[in-house]
C-alpha cells in the first residue's frame, strides 16, 4: 500500500504540469533494437557498401525513415544493455543510475518507485502507453513459471497501461520463450502483469499484412512464436487503434517497442520458415559465415516489422485511403542500445561502421548507436546531424514535447527545440559512460577515456587517453600527452560524475521536513533515503545534503516558510517550491554560503532563492518558474533562465553563464546615492538574451526616483530618473 500511494502520488505531481490546452501534442513512436552497430543503416555505411558491391544488410524501411527525417551521425547508448535501458526510462547516466553495468541482480532491483520514468512521466501527460520487447527488470530468469520478484521495477508500475514483455534479461536470451508477460491483466494479478503463452494467434493480423516477414500461416511456423514477433504483432495493434483514438478525440499515444533483434542466440531466426527470403537471389549469400547470414536475416525481419507499423501510422484502418493518417504529427525515433558485437557481423558487413571496439567496450564501437528521428510537421525531411544526442536526452525530449516537467536533477536534456525549432537549445557541455574496460567523457570533439577495470580492489594502473573524435574517427591516435591541461580539465568533469563509486551507487531523493526558521545542514530536518524489496536493502542514505542528492525543499503549510543555510550546500539536483495554498517557501544563505546544484536548481512557483554574498554554482542552469524568485548579491556560474522575479539587493549579481530574460526585475537596493541619468550596472552576465517585461521601476527612497531599465549584451543597467 505505501508503494502504491508513493506511486499515485508520484503520477499525480507529474500530472499537474499538464495543460489540456496545449497545442496538439505529437504522438511518439520509438523502435529500440539491441545490439545493433552504428554502421548497420543505410546512411551510416551500407549503402555505400551496395554501392561497391560489397555484401549489405537490408534495411529499405529504416532506410526511408532517414530519408525522411534526420540521421544523428553522433547517437550514443551505453556499452550493454542492462544501463543503456536504465538510462533511457530514467535520464540519469551510468554514474547515477542504479544499474551501470549487466549485474545479475539487476532484474531484482534496478528501477525504482522514486524514478520517474518515461511511461510515468507521459502516462500523466494525458498520452495512451505502451510498451512491447525486453525490459529486463522485475522478474525471474525461469524460463518455466517465472515470478514477479520486485513490484516497483515493472513497466505497468511505471506508467505503461499496455504491455507485452520480458522481465528478465536471461529469459531474454532466446527468441522462444515460453511465455511473455501482458498486460493489461486480470483483476488481481501481480503487478499488473499476467503470464501468457507465447503464441502468435493473439497478435497475428495475416489480413491485413498477408506480407508480413512472419509468415506464421505457413505450417513449419514454430508452435511457440518468435517473440519479436509476437512484440511487433502487439505493437501494431495499439498503434492501429490510438492512431484512430487520436484522430477521434485527439489523445496522443507513447509506444516503446524494444525488440531483442539484433542480439544473440543468432541461430534461432534459422528455425523460421523462409528466414532468409530476403537474401535468397544474392549471390554468394549462402557461402558468407552462418552468423553473418542469420544476423542479416534478423535485422531485415525487424526492420520488415517496423514498415508494418509505420504504415499503420499513414493507414491505420487498413482500408488504403491515407485521410486518417496520423504519420505527419508522429515522431518516430530509431536507436540501438549499444554497439554491436564481434564476429562475422562485424568482419562481413562492417556493423559497426569502422568504429573502434564492439560491445561491451568504452570506445565509440561499444557506445555509438544509430539514431533516426521523423516528424513530418516538424523536421526537414533527408537531413544529417552531428549534435551529439545521448539516451538520456530521449525522456527530457518526450517531457518537453508532451507538456510535461522533466524529472528533477537527471543528466539528460531535452532536444524539442532542436526537433521543433522553437525556443532555444539548452547546451549539456559533455556526456559520460562506463563499460567494464573503463569510464569515458564526450565534450564536442574531445574524448577521455580512463582506463581502469570496473572498481575492483585490484584494477590495475589508472591510464587516460585523449582522442580527437572530428579527426579520429577510429580512436588511434592518443593526444594525452601533448594536451596535459586539457586532460586535466575533462578528468575533473568526469570524476565528478561519480564513475568511479562502487557498483550500484545511484542518485537518492530527500524532502525537506524542517520547521521554518530551520538549519538545512541538520540531517533531521531530511527525510532518509531506503531501497528495499523482499526484506533486502539495496540503498541507504542518511545525513545531510550531498552531491548525489535530488532533493525538495517544499512548503506544506499555510504561511511563508523559511530553510536556513549556515554552511555550504551541495546536491545533484534541488527544487524549492511554495505550497498549494499559495505559501512561499524560502532558502536563505547566510553570509557568503556556497550552494551547487550540479545538474540544476529549479526555483517553482512559489519558491525563492536568496543570496548573501555568496555563490551558486551549477554546471547547467537554474530555472526560476513564474511566481518564483532568485534574489540578493552574488555570483552564480552557471546559465539563468528566468519566468518569474529577479531582485537584486546590494550589488547586484554577476552572473558567470547564459542569461535568458522574461518575467520581472525588482530592487531592494538603497539608491539614495545613485546619479541621476548615470547608468548603474545591476546585473553582469557573459550574455543575455531577451528582456524583463516590465521597462519602468519605482524605488522609494530619500528621492522619489523613475528608474529605467537598460540592456547591452552582457549586462542589466538602471538609469535613474526624477519624477
Amino acid at each position: 500500500m505505501k508503494f502504491l500511494l508513493t506511486l499515485i502520488l508520484g503520477i499525480a505531481g507529474v500530472s499537474s504540469l499538464y495543460s489540456a490546452d496545449l497545442a496538439p501534442r505529437p504522438n511518439i513512436l520509438y523502435f529500440y533494437v539491441d545490439d545493433m552497430g552504428w554502421g548497420s543503416i543505410g546512411p551510416n555505411g551500407q549503402a555505400e557498401r551496395k554501392a561497391k558491391g560489397l555484401p549489405y544488410v537490408r534495411t529499405p524501411n529504416l532506410n526511408r525513415l532517414a530519408a525522411k527525417g534526420v540521421n544523428f551521425r553522433r547517437g550514443y547508448g551505453c556499452h550493454v544493455c542492462s544501463p543503456a535501458r536504465s538510462s533511457q526510462q530514467s535520464g540519469f547516466h551510468q554514474g547515477h543510475t542504479f544499474a551501470d553495468r549487466n549485474d545479475p541482480n539487476n532484474a531484482k532491483k534496478a528501477m525504482r518507485s522514486d524514478d520517474i520514468l518515461m511511461g510515468d512521466a507521459l502516462f500523466a501527460a494525458g498520452y495512451t502507453t505502451g510498451y512491447w520487447g525486453k525490459w529486463g527488470y522485475g522478474g525471474s530468469k525461469d524460463m518455466v513459471d517465472p515470478k514477479i520478484e520486485n513490484i516497483q521495477t515493472l513497466p505497468t508500475s511505471h506508467g505503461y497501461q499496455f504491455a507485452l514483455t520480458e522481465l528478465h534479461h536471461v529469459r531474454a536470451h532466446t527468441f522462444f520463450q515460453p511465455t511473455l508477460w501482458s498486460a493489461p491483466a486480470q483483476k488481481g494479478a501481480v503487478g499488473g502483469l499476467e503470464l501468457i503463452p507465447n503464441s502468435m494467434a493473439k497478435y497475428a493480423r495475416r489480413e491485413d499484412y498477408p506480407e508480413s516477414p512472419s509468415y506464421q500461416s505457413h505450417p513449419d511456423y514454430p508452435k511457440t512464436g518468435y517473440c519479436d514477433d509476437a512484440y511487433a504483432f502487439a505493437a501494431l495493434d495499439f498503434v492501429r487503434a490510438n492512431a484512430k483514438a487520436y484522430r477521434k478525440n485527439g489523445k496522443p499515444f507513447f509506444g516503446l517497442f524494444a525488440a531483442q533483434i539484433p542480439h544473440a542466440p543468432f541461430a534461432e531466426v534459422s528455425k523460421l520458415p523462409k528466414w532468409n527470403e530476403a537474401y535468397k537471389n544474392d549471390e554468394g549469400f549462402s557461402d558468407l559465415p552462418k552468423q553473418a547470414q542469420q544476423w542479416a536475416a534478423m535485422v531485415t525481419r525487424i526492420d520488415a516489422h517496423f514498415g508494418n507499423i509505420l504504415a499503420a501510422l499513414e493507414d491505420p484502418n487498413g482500408d488504403g485511403d491515407k485521410t486518417d493518417s496520423v504519420a505527419d504529427n508522429t515522431l518516430v525515433i530509431f536507436q540501438s542500445d549499444n554497439g554491436g558485437p564481434g564476429g562475422a557481423n562485424n568482419t562481413v558487413y562492417d556493423a559497426n561502421g569502422g568504429l573502434r571496439g564492439n560491445k561491451g567496450s568504452i570506445h565509440e564501437g561499444g557506445i555509438r548507436v544509430p539514431l533516426i528521428m521523423r516528424w513530418p510537421k516538424k523536421i526537414k525531411a533527408g537531413s544529417s546531424s552531428d549534435q551529439v544526442v545521448d539516451v538520456t536526452d530521449l525522456l527530457p525530449t518526450f517531457c518537453e514535447l508532451s507538456g510535461a516537467e522533466a524529472p528533477l536533477g537527471i543528466d539528460g536534456v531535452s532536444i524539442a527545440p532542436t526537433l521543433t525549432g522553437e525556443g532555444i537549445q539548452r547546451q549539456r557541455e559533455f556526456i559520460i559512460h562506463e563499460a567494464g574496460n573503463g569510464q569515458s567523457i564526450i565534450r564536442g570533439k574531445d574524448k577521455l577515456v580512463r582506463s581502469a577495470r570496473g572498481r575492483k580492489k585490484k584494477a590495475g594502473p589508472v591510464k587516460f587517453t585523449l582522442y580527437d573524435l572530428k579527426a579520429d574517427h577510429g580512436e588511434k591516435t592518443d593526444l594525452a600527452g601533448a594536451n596535459p591541461n586539457l586532460v586535466t580539465e575533462l578528468k575533473a568533469l568526469l570524476l565528478g560524475e561519480r564513475v568511479d563509486e562502487r557498483h550500484g551507487f545511484a542518485n537518492t531523493y530527500h524532502t525537506w521536513s524542517g520547521e521554518g526558521g530551520a538549519l538545512t545542514s541538520d540531517a533531521n530536518n531530511w527525510s532518509d533515503y531506503q531501497y528495499a524489496n523482499a526484506g533486502v536493502t539495496y540503498t541507504t542514505d542518511d545525513g545531510a545534503p550531498q552531491l548525489s542528492w535530488v532533493a525538495k525543499i517544499e512548503n506544506k503549510g499555510e504561511s511563508k516558510a523559511v530553510a536556513k543555510a549556515e554552511a555550504n550546500l551541495e546536491f545533484l539536483g534541488l527544487e524549492i517550491v511554495g505550497s498549494s495554498s499559495g505559501a512561499e517557501q524560502v532558502l536563505k544563505l547566510g553570509s557568503n554560503i556556497n550552494l551547487i546544484g550540479r545538474n540544476e536548481i529549479r526555483l517553482s512557483q512559489g519558491g525563492q532563492l536568496k543570496l548573501n554574498g555568496g555563490t551558486v554554482s551549477t554546471l547547467r542552469w537554474i530555472d526560476i518558474a513564474e511566481g518564483a524568485t532568485l534574489g540578493g548579491h552574488g555570483q552564480i556560474v552557471g546559465d539563468v533562465n528566468n519566468k518569474g522575479t529577479i531582485s537584486i539587493e546590494g550589488k547586484g549579481l554577476e552572473i558567470d553563464g547564459e542569461v535568458t530574460l522574461g518575467g520581472t526585475l525588482s530592487m531592494k537596493t538603497k539608491l539614495d546615492e545613485t546619479k541621476p541619468g548615470k547608468p548603474m550596472t545591476i546585473l553582469k552576465a557573459k550574455s543575455i538574451k531577451g528582456s524583463f517585461e516590465n521597462t519602468e521601476l519605482e524605488i522609494p527612497g530619500k528621492n522619489n526616483f523613475e528608474m529605467i531599465v537598460g540592456y547591452t549584451g552582457t549586462s542589466v543597467t538602471l538609469t535613474a530618473k526624477k519624477k
